[in-house]
């Protein structure tokens, strides 16, 4: 599993397996896939070793026991931790990840709206609201089965940008979204959207 997320202001690179920018393949790219889930088991590693200082191991009954305090308040936890702490809570109707299962799981449901109480800090040099931005599109791409492809799509490639702090503007935003609705079905879609990406990032100076 992959570690800490790019640094603001870091040039993205290109995945070796699906040939897009690194994040933006996932959920199909099985790389960019553990890199987003390495976001978030990168800061669940660190919230166990501050509270555990002296570094024993965490018995697995007593990580779910903590998990299940951290779903309990997220308003007191980064967004990160609290959703690492969700995946390891199952979820009593469906039997998946809670908060990752089908839409229409109520627990699920239930869970991934109060992800979303969670704490959000802005980087030091990023946009304002960007960790929101990022926040919400690790969320997306960690459960797509709950939006839309076209969504879905675009959350996925603007990943890369966010994390190394960018944040489209509303115009750039409309603009990926009328080019859309303008283009054609599967790979027109996407060759737009990666296109669009591609001139936010290259006036960024980061592409």
């Amino acid at each position: 599993m992959a570690g800490a997320r790019p640094a603001v202001g870091a040039a993205v690179r290109r995945c070796t397996e699906c040939g897009g920018y690194v994040y933006g393949g996932a959920p199909a790219c099985v790389t960019c896939r553990a890199l987003v889930d390495g976001i978030v088991e990168a800061e669940w590693a660190a919230f166990l070793r501050a509270w555990d200082p002296g570094g024993a191991t965490t018995a697995p009954d007593q990580e779910a026991e903590l998990a299940a305090l951290v779903a309990a308040e997220p308003d007191r936890h980064d967004w990160r931790v609290v959703d690492a702490a969700l995946d390891r809570l199952p979820c009593p109707d469906c039997g998946g990840r809670l908060g990752r299962g089908p839409v229409g799981c109520h627990p699920c449901d239930q869970a991934h709206g109060f992800r979303y109480a969670a704490i959000e800090t802005d980087r030091p040099g990023s946009a304002p609201g960007n960790e929101h931005a990022v926040r919400v599109n690790v969320s997306v791409v960690r459960r797509p089965q709950g939006v839309s492809p076209d969504e879905l799509l675009v959350r996925r490639l603007l990943l890369p940008a966010l994390l190394v702090g960018l944040l489209p503007t509303t115009a750039q935003a409309q603009r990926v979204s009328a080019l859309l609705k303008r283009s054609g079905g599967g790979a027109p879609k996407r060759l737009v959207a990666e296109r669009a990406v591609e001139e936010l990032l290259r006036a960024a100076g980061l592409g």
